[in-house]
């Protein structure tokens, strides 16, 4: 499926099918979500994968009861890393020895990165999250070229989220995503694109105020 048809083609799902997710197939999405931009590419995210019964209803408990995350075989919560620390020693070695920076670009830039460890954690947790929302968007384009449907969800207590699943100190709960095959009625062909904001009133050229379209 070429991109554009892939982005058309993604919907929000509910309902899916009875059909389970193999462990591969949720690897691969996975690793391809991995491939999405992050700041300075500290990749802040961990995807907390939730398959069995009894650990989705766990997971729907914390998500106020909502049926599509027991109805969907998988689960995913979506955790940020606020330390932006965490993995600078792997990344900047990395892009020093593939030539993306030289040594002491190299510790400019953790020095960089260290003073970003020292704001304030509000500022720390809109970094995370906006990071790794960006490799949450990519999962949901992964996993439907593979015919799979997910729903994005911010309905959910992010503290019970934590206490329950035994999530360490430091991470921050950005988003819970369902994932399955679509049920038969849940299609592309039976689900009419949602109301979207037409470009000529969502893109302004070179300021935002009375800009000429």
């Amino acid at each position: 499926m070429d991109f554009t048809a892939l982005v058309e083609a993604r919907r929000s799902v509910h309902d899916y099918a009875d059909e389970p997710v193999d462990r591969d197939t949720i690897e691969a999405v996975v690793r391809e979500a991995t491939l999405a931009p992050s700041s300075y590419n500290l990749q802040p995210w961990e995807f907390l994968v939730v398959c069995e019964d009894r650990n989705r209803e766990r997971l729907q408990e914390v998500a106020y009861g909502q049926p599509h995350v027991t109805d969907a075989p998988v689960a995913i919560a979506l955790l940020g890393n606020r330390d932006p620390t965490a993995h600078v020693d792997r990344v900047l070695d990395d892009q020093v020895e593939k030539g993306y920076r030289d040594p002491d670009g190299a510790v400019s830039t953790r020095e960089s990165i260290e003073r970003m460890a020292e704001q304030a954690q509000s500022e720390r947790r809109v970094w995370t999250a906006t990071s790794s929302s960006l490799a949450a968007m990519t999962l949901m384009f992964a996993a439907r070229e593979r015919g799979l449907a997910t729903c994005p969800m911010g309905g959910f207590d992010p503290d019970a989220l934590v206490s329950e699943f035994d999530v360490p100190e430091g991470y921050e709960p950005v988003m819970l995503l369902t994932m399955g095959y679509p049920a038969a009625d849940a299609t592309d062909e039976t689900l009419p694109r949602k109301f979207r904001r037409p470009v000529e009133e969502v893109t302004h050229f070179e300021t935002f105020g009375d800009d000429e379209r």
